[in-house]
């Protein structure tokens, strides 16, 4: 079914005991992170605090929802699959990013439907939406009806965590089309809050190109709780010549509607629950946190500049939606476990070679990579490293790689170091490269955005890789195996009596 708006996703989870009510009051304040943390631990469902408080015990005239994106099914369930369907759409994204020339009309034939089916989904404009039913200007701008959380002891203000940032560049070239971004905004006051958009996202390039044209603050929208589909375009890996609004109405099933912002020109999804509309200041930076983040660690204080709104639009009973980042897991390390599947295809379409690709959640969504190869040559596995490295934008940050052969199953650590242990040497098979872009988030590098790192190959080794004679793998005589199998159910034994061998 396609979703319209959050609220349709809701009336699914609800339905199927994936959402579920707390009317007890809850604060805002720390008491929303332990709840989601309890239920992360144990895929627990989305919630709606219906009577949220803020820290000075003040009801709040809107519900939280949080936890949304908290298990990898109801990432799925956003994008109208299966988790074992999530491929598809990577392979989908693969496609559009680098179409293959079809080898006969025939596969050409079966080209038109993606096609046609990406064409039409471009958005359509509307004239009136439920996210303009109130619309506050001047001085009844008051972020303080926005029951925002504090996520952890110690910050120094709410924080607005589920932000679809809307920005358009100042050119008229498919990188300057509408972006969406997800940066979070802490509030400075009635009316501002800061925009913390590290410099490689699509908002931060926009308002850098914006600053070298022209002199007047950026346009920028922020939508917050639009449908699960155009939720989850704004954390996907689509090409950079598509738009997340084109690419949410192929996640949805169906066009998505647009509205025009009511003081600025941009446009925003019309089902939406809350709009802020404003401008990002070219000038005006403020310090920005410290912050708990997806690390597990507070992050340190970076400047960044300030949104400051000229209307708050929303519909006449909204949901605020709400979520937080910590140590693993959390919300995010969910989301990337889920979009993991979506960078196979995209990835195999550069090296056909790869035969899988992991980021374990506990590598905090990126930082660590264990990618399965089919290995041809000596040297095979350091052209894979390099690859991973530098083909798509989201691995620029990956500090640590471990590469393995393909009969190693890169989702299980047993399997993994027995790899490490027994296929590389500790100086031969470890490359390390130095003043790399890093996560300005992460503290361990050396300097602040700059940083090592470090790729373990782990496969079998080739001569001239080694002048040694290769150790053979042991593995069972395939007869035996066969004759096991056929005795099992007859010797009385405990377990399922699978056997072992790949």
């Amino acid at each position: 079914m396609a979703y319209g708006s959050l609220r349709d996703f809701m009336a699914r989870l609800e339905k199927e005991g994936k959402l579920v009510r707390v009317k007890e009051p809850v604060s805002t304040d720390l008491e929303m992170t332990e709840i989601q943390t309890r239920l992360l631990a144990e895929g627990g469902p989305a919630v709606l605090f219906e009577n949220p408080v803020n820290e000075r015990g003040e009801r709040s005239e809107m519900p939280v929802l949080v936890n949304l994106f908290g298990t990898v099914d109801r990432v799925a369930m956003g994008m109208n699959r299966k988790p074992e369907e999530l491929r598809e759409v990577g392979e989908t994204l693969a496609f559009l990013r680098q179409p293959e020339p079809p080898e006969g009309i025939r596969e050409a034939m079966g080209m038109l439907p993606v096609l046609k089916t990406v064409m039409n989904m471009r958005p359509k404009t509307v004239k009136s939406a439920p996210c303009q039913e109130v619309v506050l200007t001047g001085d009844a701008i008051d972020l303080d009806r926005l029951p925002i959380q504090t996520c952890w002891p110690g910050e120094p203000a709410p924080l607005i965590t589920w932000p679809l940032v809307v920005t358009k560049g100042p050119g008229t070239d498919k990188t300057d089309d509408f972006n969406l971004g997800i940066y979070r905004m802490q509030k400075l006051g009635k009316n501002k809050t800061l925009m913390r958009w590290l410099k490689h996202r699509g908002g931060a390039q926009h308002h850098a190109r914006w600053g070298k044209e022209k002199r007047e603050p950026l346009p920028v929208a922020v939508v917050i709780g639009a449908d699960p589909g155009t939720i989850l375009a704004a954390v996907t890996p689509i090409p950079d010549t598509l738009s997340e609004y084109q690419f949410a109405g192929l996640l949805r099933g169906q066009k998505l509607e647009l509205v025009d912002c009511t003081t600025v020109p941009l446009k925003v999804p019309a089902s939406a629950e809350i709009i802020l509309e404003g401008h990002v200041s070219l000038d005006d930076y403020g310090d920005e946190g410290p912050y708990g983040d997806h690390t597990g660690y507070y992050n340190s204080v970076e400047s960044f500049p300030v949104f400051t709104i000229s209307a708050i639009t929303m519909r006449e009973k909204p949901i605020y939606l709400s979520t937080f980042t910590g140590r693993p897991p959390d919300e995010p390390s969910v989301l990337g476990e889920a979009l993991n599947e979506l960078f196979i295809p995209l990835i195999q379409q550069q090296f056909p070679e790869i035969t899988d690709f992991w980021l374990p959640p506990e590598g905090c969504s990126y930082r660590i990579a264990v990618i399965s190869m089919k290995k041809a040559y000596p040297g095979h596995a350091k052209r894979v490293m390099m690859g991973a490295w530098s083909y798509l934008r989201q691995f620029m940050y990956t500090k640590f790689l471990i590469i393995v052969d393909d009969d190693i199953n890169v989702r299980d650590w047993k399997d993994v170091m027995w790899a490490v242990s027994t296929r590389m040497d500790p100086v031969r098979d470890i490359t390390t490269i130095e003043n790399t872009p890093i996560d300005y988030l992460d503290f361990a590098s050396p300097e602040s955005g700059l940083g090592g790192k470090l790729c373990l190959d782990a496969t079998n080794k080739m001569p001239p890789e080694t002048h040694r004679e290769w150790g053979q793998q042991i593995r069972m005589d395939q007869a035996v195996v066969e004759k096991i199998d056929g005795l099992w159910e007859t010797l009385g034994l405990p377990g399922s009596g699978k056997p072992i061998w790949k």
